[in-house]
C-alpha cells in the first residue's frame, strides 16, 4: 500500500468528534481525527514498513504521525532517526505516545531517554520519562540495574515541583510505574510519592493538580496488580 493511498484511508476514517478532542489536547492542522482502534485493521494490511511509516511522520498530519509510529519498524532505526522524529514532535501525544513508544521496543531506549532526560527541553524530557514507563511496564525486572531507578526516583523527588508541565506530568508517571511495575522498588516508589505529594500544573489560564500518584498506587494494591506487565507497548 502506497503513501497515497494510506492518507485517503487515513482521511476517510477521520471524525469530527475525534479532531476536536485530538484540538483540545493539543493537535493542530492537519489532522483527519481518526480514533486509534480505527486504524488497526490497516495496520494489519502493512504491518511493518518503516520507508511508509517516515513518509507518514513527515506529514505534520497527526493522525498519519500517530500512525507512523503503529507501523514503524523500531529495529532500524537509528537514534539519529528518534531525533529527527522527536524534532518533528510538536506535543506530548506525539512525543509521549509516538516517539517514546516506538522508542521503548528498541536496544537502545535506555540511552536516548537519558540523554532526552538531561536536555532541559519539554517534550523530549517529557518523552524520556514515559519511555522510562513504558520499558518498566513491559521488560523484565533484571533489565534495569535497581542503583539507576533509584537515582531517577530521586531525581524525579528533588526536581518534579520546577519542572515544565508536561516533564512533571511523566516524572509523576514514572514514579507510578515503579511503584506498579517495578517490584524491587515498589517501597521506595511510595515513599517518594509521598514525599512529592500533589503537582500542580497549569491548563489554560488556571492552575489544577494531577493526580497523586501514591494513591494510584494504593488503588492497584488493593486491586491485586503490583507487579504487572503488559504484553504489548504499541497496539
Amino acid at each position: 500500500m502506497d503513501f497515497e493511498t494510506v492518507m485517503q484511508e487515513l482521511e476517510a476514517l477521520g471524525k469530527e468528534r475525534m479532531k476536536k478532542i485530538y484540538i483540545s489536547n493539543g493537535a493542530h492542522e492537519p489532522l483527519f481525527g481518526v480514533a486509534t482502534g480505527a486504524m488497526k485493521p490497516l495496520a494489519k494490511k502493512i504491518k511493518k514498513n518503516q520507508p511508509l511509516a517516515d513518509q507518514l511522520y513527515a506529514t505534520g498530519n497527526y493522525d498519519a504521525m500517530y500512525f507512523a509510529g503503529v507501523i514503524a519498524d523500531p529495529a532500524v532505526m537509528t537514534e539519529e532517526h528518534f531525533e529527527q522524529w522527536m524534532d518533528g514532535a510538536y506535543f506530548y501525544m506525539i512525543s509521549d505516545f509516538v516517539v517514546a513508544v516506538t522508542l521503548s521496543e528498541t536496544d537502545i531506549a535506555q540511552a536516548v531517554a537519558d540523554k532526552w532526560i538531561r536536555s532541559g527541553e519539554e517534550l523530549r524530557m517529557s518523552a524520556g520519562w514515559s519511555c522510562y514507563c513504558w520499558l518498566l511496564g513491559n521488560r523484565p525486572d533484571s533489565e534495569f540495574s535497581t542503583s539507576k531507578m533509584v537515582h531517577m526516583l530521586d531525581q524525579a523527588k528533588n526536581t518534579i515541583h520546577g519542572s515544565p508541565d508536561r516533564t512533571k506530568i511523566a516524572m509523576n508517571n514514572f514514579i507510578y510505574t515503579v511503584g506498579l511495575s517495578y517490584l524491587p522498588l515498589h517501597d521506595k516508589a511510595i515513599e517518594t510519592a509521598k514525599i512529592v505529594g500533589s503537582v500542580e500544573i497549569q491548563k489554560g489560564t488556571k492552575k489544577s493538580n494531577i493526580s497523586l500518584a501514591s494513591e494510584r498506587i494504593q488503588k492497584d494494591i488493593d486491586k491485586g496488580r503490583i507487579g504487572f506487565k503488559r504484553k504489548y507497548v504499541r497496539c
